[in-house]
């Protein structure tokens, strides 16, 4: 699985990237968890408001941190 996290290192985008890689640990996924922040590339996959979540290739969330919870209920 590849999650990928769009944002451009702002404290929510961070804080979507840690809840991201917490709620994976506690699934016990196989999932390589990319920070993409280049503009264009966050632009390419039609996301206009970050942070944004996109898992293997499907944007999922946008605009919102979720909570643990929440990614682990999207993730399984």
């Amino acid at each position: 699985m590849r999650i990928e996290v769009l944002g451009t290192g702002c404290p929510k985008c961070k804080a979507l990237t840690l809840n991201v890689e917490r709620a994976v640990a506690a699934l016990g996924l196989e999932a390589e968890v990319v920070k993409v922040t280049d503009i264009s590339e966050i632009v390419a996959h039609g996301v206009m408001l970050t942070p944004a979540l996109v898992v293997d290739g499907n944007v999922k969330l946008v605009g919102k941190v979720a909570t643990v919870e929440e990614l682990k209920a999207l993730l399984w």
